[in-house]
């Protein structure tokens, strides 16, 4: 059972900046990739919550994500936390009955009772050593229904670019779905973008003989093979070189409607099959 706590937030204050719709894209990419996780009603999913972790300076990422996600949910309880307690002081006159702004960190501030089916934290592990990456994980971990996401990562200022881990929790804690990388294209189509801007658990590993570092270079590879592409436009150039290492044998998930869109899904993190 989650705790009522009244306790010192665990975590640190972030740098807080942010830009009108940065997280467009993750939103959409969780509507797309699981609208039923937005709108499901069974036991204590019915009344579960959307958590916006550390949200930034003003309200803005938090008040997007309730008009999109309650297109499809319009009761869907959202909660924006922020360790700044001026920042929640801010945000509190957009507060109503079911979009709350409350002070807390890792150690979410729930409410007796409250349970949650998602959180979204961007831009806030990027800022801590990465032995605190594993820890944080673990404590959110408590908050979440089984069946429930995380989507967890790091994007650049305006949101074109973006990395981030898809985790499903279970009932032993988080399991590793999907390592997801995203683009709208206008920045074009590089692979090392992608690499600055990756998850804390993986931002110091792109060093020769890691699982990233081989998968960097085989996307690079890739990319390289179907350069040809690139007289059709970015898109097709992305799409190629994500279906040549499908063909090395790294899990991508290859239906058009992610990789048109600028979404390569990595399937169970960074391994090929064989």
């Amino acid at each position: 059972m989650v705790k009522t706590s009244s306790k010192k937030p665990i975590g640190n204050p972030t740098r807080g900046k942010t830009a009108s719709n940065r997280l467009r894209r993750v939103d959409n990419f969780i509507l797309l990739y699981e609208p039923a996780l937005l709108t499901r009603t069974d036991g204590l999913f019915q009344h579960s919550m959307f958590i916006d972790l550390g949200y930034g300076f003003d309200a803005r990422t938090t008040l997007e994500s309730a008009e999109r996600f309650r297109r499809v949910n319009p009761s869907l309880p959202i909660l924006g936390v922020e360790i700044d307690k001026e920042r929640v002081e801010a945000a509190l006159p957009f507060a109503d009955s079911i979009t709350h702004f409350r002070h807390g960190g890792f150690n979410l501030p729930l409410q007796s009772g409250e349970r949650v089916r998602l959180i979204r934290a961007f831009n806030v592990l990027r800022q801590y050593e990465e032995k605190d990456f594993a820890p944080a994980y673990e404590r959110l971990a408590e908050y979440v229904l089984p069946g429930g996401l995380m989507i967890e990562g790091t994007s650049n200022p305006f949101g074109s670019i973006w990395v981030a881990n898809l985790v499903r929790k279970i009932e032993s804690g988080w399991k590793f779905e999907a390592l997801v990388f995203s683009t709208n294209f206008r920045m074009g189509f590089d692979i090392t973008d992608f690499q600055t801007v990756l998850p804390k658990n993986h931002i110091h590993h792109v060093v020769a003989g890691e699982p990233i570092h081989n998968f960097f270079e085989a996307w690079k590879r890739s990319a390289a093979e179907t350069a040809h592409a690139k007289v059709f436009g970015w898109k097709q150039w992305f799409i190629a070189s994500a279906e040549s290492l499908a063909a090395k044998g790294f899990k991508i998930d290859t239906h058009k409607k992610w990789l048109a869109k600028g979404w390569l899904i990595l399937k169970n993190g960074t391994s090929a099959e064989g």
